[in-house]
Protein backbone atom coordinates (compact mmCIF):
# COMPACT_ATOMS: atom_id res chain seq x y z
CA UNK A 1 0.00 0.00 0.00
CA UNK A 2 0.80 3.50 -0.90
CA UNK A 3 -0.19 6.20 2.09
CA UNK A 4 0.31 10.00 1.93
CA UNK A 5 0.43 11.65 5.07
CA UNK A 6 -0.51 14.84 5.19
CA UNK A 7 1.93 17.07 8.03
CA UNK A 8 4.22 14.49 7.68
CA UNK A 9 6.76 15.91 9.95
CA UNK A 10 4.12 15.63 12.82
CA UNK A 11 5.14 13.49 16.03
CA UNK A 12 2.47 10.84 15.27
CA UNK A 13 3.16 11.10 11.37
CA UNK A 14 6.93 9.87 11.57
CA UNK A 15 5.98 7.60 14.21
CA UNK A 16 3.01 6.07 11.50
CA UNK A 17 5.58 6.67 8.22
CA UNK A 18 8.03 4.08 10.32
CA UNK A 19 5.13 1.79 11.56
CA UNK A 20 4.21 1.78 7.61
CA UNK A 21 7.80 1.43 6.56
CA UNK A 22 9.30 -1.75 9.18
CA UNK A 23 5.72 -3.63 7.12
CA UNK A 24 6.62 -2.95 3.85
CA UNK A 25 4.46 -0.21 3.19
CA UNK A 26 5.32 3.12 0.93
CA UNK A 27 4.32 6.12 2.81
CA UNK A 28 4.82 9.83 1.41
CA UNK A 29 4.86 13.00 3.59
CA UNK A 30 3.70 16.16 3.00
CA UNK A 31 5.92 18.98 4.69
CA UNK A 32 5.85 22.42 4.30
CA UNK A 33 9.45 22.82 5.26
CA UNK A 34 12.00 21.46 3.15
CA UNK A 35 14.51 21.29 5.93
CA UNK A 36 12.32 18.74 7.51
CA UNK A 37 13.04 16.16 4.70
CA UNK A 38 15.94 14.37 6.59
CA UNK A 39 13.81 13.43 9.10
CA UNK A 40 11.26 12.09 7.07
CA UNK A 41 13.78 10.18 4.95
CA UNK A 42 14.94 8.58 8.40
CA UNK A 43 11.14 7.56 9.40
CA UNK A 44 11.00 5.77 6.44
CA UNK A 45 8.54 8.17 3.97
CA UNK A 46 9.44 10.07 0.95
CA UNK A 47 9.16 13.78 1.31
CA UNK A 48 7.04 16.21 -0.80
CA UNK A 49 7.27 19.86 0.10
CA UNK A 50 4.11 21.26 -0.48
CA UNK A 51 2.35 23.50 1.98
CA UNK A 52 -1.08 22.74 2.53
CA UNK A 53 -2.52 25.91 3.95
CA UNK A 54 -1.40 27.41 0.83
CA UNK A 55 -1.28 25.41 -2.04
CA UNK A 56 -3.48 24.85 -4.57
CA UNK A 57 -5.70 21.48 -4.56
CA UNK A 58 -4.06 20.69 -7.60
CA UNK A 59 -0.36 21.17 -5.95
CA UNK A 60 -1.80 18.16 -3.40
CA UNK A 61 -3.55 16.42 -5.76
CA UNK A 62 0.23 16.01 -7.68
CA UNK A 63 1.81 15.22 -3.81
CA UNK A 64 -0.24 12.34 -3.37
CA UNK A 65 -0.69 10.99 -7.11
CA UNK A 66 -0.41 7.52 -6.59
CA UNK A 67 -1.66 6.74 -3.11
CA UNK A 68 -3.75 3.97 -2.00
CA UNK A 69 -4.94 5.99 0.87
CA UNK A 70 -4.02 9.74 2.54
CA UNK A 71 -3.91 10.02 5.80
CA UNK A 72 -4.52 13.70 7.49
CA UNK A 73 -2.76 14.01 10.41
CA UNK A 74 -1.62 17.95 9.74
CA UNK A 75 -2.72 20.69 12.14
CA UNK A 76 -2.28 24.62 12.98
CA UNK A 77 -0.10 23.07 16.25
CA UNK A 78 0.10 25.00 19.78
CA UNK A 79 0.34 28.63 20.22
CA UNK A 80 -1.03 29.65 17.03
CA UNK A 81 -3.90 31.51 16.53
CA UNK A 82 -7.43 31.09 15.85
CA UNK A 83 -7.11 31.78 12.36
CA UNK A 84 -4.98 29.19 11.51
CA UNK A 85 -6.84 26.61 13.31
CA UNK A 86 -9.78 27.00 10.70
CA UNK A 87 -7.41 27.69 7.50
CA UNK A 88 -5.23 24.65 8.74
CA UNK A 89 -7.19 21.98 10.74
CA UNK A 90 -10.48 22.44 8.95
CA UNK A 91 -9.49 24.19 5.37
CA UNK A 92 -6.22 21.87 4.98
CA UNK A 93 -8.34 18.70 6.18
CA UNK A 94 -10.74 19.68 2.88
CA UNK A 95 -8.35 20.83 0.71
CA UNK A 96 -6.79 17.14 0.78
CA UNK A 97 -10.52 15.79 0.22
CA UNK A 98 -10.62 17.82 -2.84
CA UNK A 99 -7.29 16.49 -4.26
CA UNK A 100 -8.29 12.63 -2.87
CA UNK A 101 -11.41 13.26 -5.06
CA UNK A 102 -9.13 14.58 -8.18
CA UNK A 103 -6.84 11.56 -7.67
CA UNK A 104 -9.31 8.97 -7.40
CA UNK A 105 -7.90 7.87 -3.99
CA UNK A 106 -10.71 6.60 -2.22
CA UNK A 107 -9.50 5.77 1.81
CA UNK A 108 -9.05 8.99 3.75
CA UNK A 109 -8.50 8.76 7.43
CA UNK A 110 -8.51 12.03 9.73
CA UNK A 111 -6.67 12.48 12.92
CA UNK A 112 -8.95 14.52 14.91
CA UNK A 113 -9.53 14.94 18.37
CA UNK A 114 -11.79 13.62 21.64
CA UNK A 115 -14.84 16.64 21.90
CA UNK A 116 -14.42 17.75 18.41
CA UNK A 117 -17.55 19.91 17.90
CA UNK A 118 -18.74 21.93 15.15
CA UNK A 119 -20.76 23.64 17.28
CA UNK A 120 -18.35 23.48 20.70
CA UNK A 121 -19.26 26.94 22.94
CA UNK A 122 -16.74 29.05 23.96
CA UNK A 123 -14.19 31.73 22.12
CA UNK A 124 -11.24 30.69 23.33
CA UNK A 125 -8.74 29.32 21.15
CA UNK A 126 -9.20 25.57 22.53
CA UNK A 127 -13.28 26.53 21.58
CA UNK A 128 -11.93 27.04 17.86
CA UNK A 129 -9.74 24.40 17.71
CA UNK A 130 -12.48 21.96 18.80
CA UNK A 131 -14.75 23.51 16.38
CA UNK A 132 -12.53 23.48 13.35
CA UNK A 133 -11.79 19.85 14.10
CA UNK A 134 -15.55 19.23 14.21
CA UNK A 135 -16.12 20.54 10.81
CA UNK A 136 -13.50 18.88 9.04
CA UNK A 137 -14.45 15.48 10.62
CA UNK A 138 -18.41 16.41 9.26
CA UNK A 139 -16.74 17.42 5.49
CA UNK A 140 -15.15 14.19 5.66
CA UNK A 141 -17.53 12.00 6.52
CA UNK A 142 -19.71 13.69 3.84
CA UNK A 143 -16.88 13.61 1.26
CA UNK A 144 -18.47 9.98 -0.23
CA UNK A 145 -15.19 8.68 0.39
CA UNK A 146 -13.95 5.54 2.34
CA UNK A 147 -13.47 7.45 5.68
CA UNK A 148 -12.63 6.68 9.25
CA UNK A 149 -12.11 9.48 11.82
CA UNK A 150 -9.91 8.98 14.60
CA UNK A 151 -10.43 11.11 17.59
CA UNK A 152 -7.69 10.62 20.38
CA UNK A 153 -7.66 11.75 23.54
CA UNK A 154 -4.89 13.55 25.50
CA UNK A 155 -1.29 12.85 23.60
CA UNK A 156 1.73 12.07 25.57
CA UNK A 157 5.15 11.06 24.58
CA UNK A 158 5.38 7.60 26.86
CA UNK A 159 6.48 4.46 25.09
CA UNK A 160 3.18 2.45 23.60
CA UNK A 161 1.99 -0.42 25.28
CA UNK A 162 -0.10 -1.83 22.10
CA UNK A 163 -3.29 -2.15 23.96
CA UNK A 164 -5.76 0.84 23.65
CA UNK A 165 -9.48 1.56 24.75
CA UNK A 166 -10.82 2.33 21.01
CA UNK A 167 -15.08 2.84 20.43
CA UNK A 168 -17.66 5.47 19.11
CA UNK A 169 -17.48 6.78 22.91
CA UNK A 170 -14.93 6.48 25.98
CA UNK A 171 -13.92 8.21 28.58
CA UNK A 172 -11.93 10.89 28.77
CA UNK A 173 -8.25 10.32 28.64
CA UNK A 174 -4.53 10.05 27.18
CA UNK A 175 -2.61 7.96 24.73
CA UNK A 176 0.50 7.45 23.48
CA UNK A 177 1.27 9.09 20.35
CA UNK A 178 2.73 5.63 19.39
CA UNK A 179 -0.45 3.41 20.54
CA UNK A 180 -2.41 6.11 18.29
CA UNK A 181 -0.07 5.57 15.24
CA UNK A 182 -0.20 2.02 15.90
CA UNK A 183 -3.80 2.21 15.79
CA UNK A 184 -4.02 4.11 12.41
CA UNK A 185 -2.31 1.49 11.16
CA UNK A 186 -4.22 -1.04 11.74
CA UNK A 187 -7.29 1.11 10.38
CA UNK A 188 -6.22 1.51 6.95
CA UNK A 189 -6.09 -2.51 7.22
CA UNK A 190 -9.91 -2.79 8.33
CA UNK A 191 -12.32 -2.17 5.81
CA UNK A 192 -15.16 -2.31 9.06
CA UNK A 193 -13.73 1.10 10.25
CA UNK A 194 -15.27 2.88 6.79
CA UNK A 195 -17.77 4.99 8.12
CA UNK A 196 -16.65 4.75 11.92
CA UNK A 197 -16.02 7.80 13.83
CA UNK A 198 -13.68 6.41 17.33
CA UNK A 199 -12.66 8.07 20.18
CA UNK A 200 -8.83 6.48 21.29
CA UNK A 201 -7.23 6.66 24.86
CA UNK A 202 -4.88 4.42 26.87
CA UNK A 203 -6.49 1.05 27.64
CA UNK A 204 -6.19 -2.63 27.99
CA UNK A 205 -7.55 -4.38 24.80
CA UNK A 206 -4.37 -5.31 22.12
CA UNK A 207 -5.13 -3.07 18.93
CA UNK A 208 -5.72 -5.21 16.62
CA UNK A 209 -8.85 -7.00 18.37
CA UNK A 210 -10.01 -3.19 19.39
CA UNK A 211 -9.83 -2.21 15.69
CA UNK A 212 -11.33 -5.51 14.55
CA UNK A 213 -14.08 -4.98 17.24
CA UNK A 214 -15.43 -1.75 15.56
Amino acid sequence: MRVAIAGGHGQIALRLAKVLSQRGDETVALIRNPDHAADVREAGAEPKVVDLEHASEGDVARAIAGADAVIFAAGAGPGSGPERKDTMDYGGAVKLIAAARQTGVDRYVIVSSMGANPDAPGEDTFAVYLRAKGRADDAVRASGLDATVVRPGGLTNDAGTGRVNLGESVPRGQVPRDDVAAVLAAVLDSPNTIGRTMDLIGGDTPIAEAVAAI
